[in-house]
């Protein structure tokens, strides 16, 4: 699976939209939406903040 895959599939695991996760992340929902679609690679600082915060 892809990575823009897995962070789409999680989010919607947690019932969260892009913008949800965008403002739990400090960033924009059109950063989360180019993950998801493979247009752009998110930081690994957001990954590991993500990966706190969800628990």
């Amino acid at each position: 699976m892809e990575l823009g895959n897995k962070i789409k599939y999680y989010r919607l695991k947690k019932e969260m939209t892009q913008e949800r996760l965008a403002e739990k992340l400090g960033l924009s929902a059109q950063a989360v939406s180019k993950w998801e679609l493979g247009a752009a690679m998110p930081d690994i600082t957001c990954c590991r903040s993500w990966r706190r915060s969800s628990g």
